[in-house]
């Protein structure tokens, strides 16, 4: 009698456990976006709730994630990118799952064989400029990354920070992958004599320094997305026939930035996080992202909105550098690019 009734407990608090609603979290960086209806169709359908957590740029993100792995602040991390990528598969921070849904991605998305992580959308980090500073002033717009050390561009480029920002360490790679490892500090010494300015974060420099956006902003280049004018004249009002900035995307000027999701080891709720990255990878959410975070969908089924498919530029050539090297070689970069650069 005292074993069925301990197995009729178990069964209860069983079943009980199954029925409790669950509260997948979601730890981010400070750019992730969607749509409320589109995020309430998922927990509608699904029945998790879903909280939402920023912790700043990536690689904040990424560094957080690594701190508290014993205790996961999350059960699912969507952000982490190509140029950090290694740093969290090397903390094996991730569990793998192969989503079904993959089958509508580009192979060339999928940098981890393991499927720890899942890609949900590119861009590509390149160089933006303020087209109304470069008609006034009567100055040509730079088309190559060496001729921002020219004197006429002195004072005019502000770029985040590469040791904690995405697209700073995008650009970072994208001159060792122009100018070698020989030759890139040698580069970034002759930005530093041509007076550039860096900052601790993307929003920092798009936001505060650069010209556009703000008042009080005094350089009218930065280093941004190649998606980041459909952003200026989607949210004008009213909407301009032609955006503010430029981006420039010539050839060995932008950096293919790939962003991944992946379930963090440690979770309670790796089902509903399967889920998750399932919807992430849905024609609801591909088709959402480019109007909430201003990036490309890796789901080659989704359609770009018009403002996308008029204002925003892919680079035929973007500049990459195999995830192997960046592995091998990202804190020996980062440090030499600081002792040059902030020292």
């Amino acid at each position: 009698m005292r074993f069925f009734l301990v197995l009729t407990l178990f069964l209860t608090l069983t079943i009980s456990e199954a029925q409790a609603p669950i509260t997948l979290r979601l730890i981010t960086h400070d750019s992730f976006n969607i749509s409320e209806d589109i995020l309430t169709q998922f927990q509608d359908e699904s029945g998790i709730t879903v909280e939402i957590v920023r912790l700043g740029d990536t690689g904040t993100l990424v560094n957080q994630a690594i701190l508290t792995q014993n205790n996961p602040l999350g059960d699912v991390l969507y952000g982490i990118d190509n140029t950090f990528l290694t740093r969290g598969l090397e903390a094996d921070l991730f569990l793998p799952y192969e989503s079904p849904r993959l089958e509508t991605v580009d192979p060339a998305f999928v940098l981890d064989e393991e499927w720890r992580v899942t890609p949900v959308n590119y861009g590509d980090v390149c160089l933006n400029y303020d087209v109304a500073y470069f008609a006034e002033q009567e100055l040509d717009v730079p088309e190559s990354l060496a001729d921002l050390t020219l004197p006429e561009y002195r004072g005019l480029l502000v770029i985040p920070n590469p040791v904690v920002s995405s697209p700073g360490l995008a650009f970072l790679l994208g001159t060792i992958a122009v100018f070698g490892e020989d030759e890139y500090l040698d580069y970034w010494e002759d930005l530093v004599a041509n007076d550039v300015l860096i900052v601790n974060d993307w929003t920092t420099a798009y936001y505060s320094e650069f010209t556009v956006p703000s008042e009080s902003g005094t350089r009218p280049l930065v280093v941004s997305y190649a998606s980041s004018p459909p952003a200026e004249v989607y949210f004008a009002d009213p909407m301009p026939e032609t955006a503010p900035t430029g981006a420039i995307v010539a050839d060995e000027t932008c950096f293919r930035q790939i962003e991944f999701v992946g379930i963090l080891r440690g979770t309670q709720h790796e089902t509903a996080a399967q889920q998750w990255i399932d919807f992430m990878l849905s024609l609801e959410f591909q088709s959402d992202l480019p109007l909430q975070m201003f990036v490309f969908p890796v789901n080659a089924e989704a359609e770009l909105p018009d403002v996308f498919v008029e204002h925003a530029l892919i680079p035929e050539n973007p500049l990459t550098l195999p995830i192997a090297d960046i592995e091998a070689n990202r804190e020996t970069w980062l440090q030499a690019w600081t002792e040059t650069v902030l020292r």
